[in-house]
């Protein structure tokens, strides 16, 4: 037999395809994982998110190689896999968008669609910086997230009124909530400020109505996960 070839075990593929698949697939989700890592905004980055990407990619195209066009691997693959259970929560959408991405890109390797893998990398990334380069689809009033606690009893529908006309863009109450066993309403809007150096005489003119009662404005809301 020879060494260098997995003829006999597989009649699919080398020993050559193997590596080319390996390093091929570790080189693209390698440069989608940087893509990641600079066009990441907000606070939920973690590092080994991206090592994951890298190993996705890779494992998927090791998958493809061992399924290749054989019917019954593939339903004894489906099998396996179908019994892990992943519990941890995807923050971002476009955190999903990058883990098909990379199983894409371990697909076209793994099938020995080198070229097609190579081009699609090249074109999604450069699609990718484009977009957040140029900030595409940004809201042009940031909504940020104002939280106001305010006595039980307070008529809080129009308190906030000739506030919100006087420093904001748009205002909507999204929830309210009974808080400290009901001795106080925490309100949760979504406003739009006109100017944002006005935030703290705005908190400040809120704070006079709502009796000193805590005011939370979440400023980075479009950019933060919460």
């Amino acid at each position: 037999m020879d060494a260098l070839n997995f003829q006999d075990l597989t009649g699919v593929f080398s020993v050559a395809d193997v590596v080319i698949s390996l390093v091929l697939s570790f080189v693209l989700c390698s440069a989608i994982g940087w893509v990641y890592q600079i066009t990441h905004r907000g606070a939920s980055y973690t590092q080994s998110y991206v090592h994951t990407l890298v190993l996705n990619g890779m494992v998927v195209a090791v998958i493809m190689l061992i399924v290749g066009s054989n019917i019954a691997r593939a339903f004894a693959l489906l099998g396996a896999l179908s019994i892990v259970r992943f519990r941890n929560a995807v923050k971002e959408s476009r955190d999903v968008g990058f883990i098909f991405f990379t199983m894409a890109i371990g697909m076209a390797v793994g099938t020995k669609f080198y070229l097609l893998a190579v081009v699609a990398a090249v074109v999604i990334c450069l699609v990718i910086l484009i977009m957040t380069r140029f900030n595409w689809y940004a809201r042009r009033v940031v909504s940020q997230i104002l939280k106001v606690q305010v006595p039980n009893d307070a008529q809080f529908d129009t308190l906030f009124d000739n506030l919100f006309v006087k420093y904001t863009s748009s205002s909507e109450l999204i929830s309210v909530d009974s808080i400290h066993g009901g001795m106080l309403t925490e309100l949760t809007y979504s406003v739009g400020l006109k100017k944002p150096s006005k935030i703290q005489s705005f908190l400040t003119e809120i704070k006079k109505l709502n009796g000193n009662n805590r005011v939370t404005l979440i400023a980075g809301y479009n950019n933060t996960d919460l």
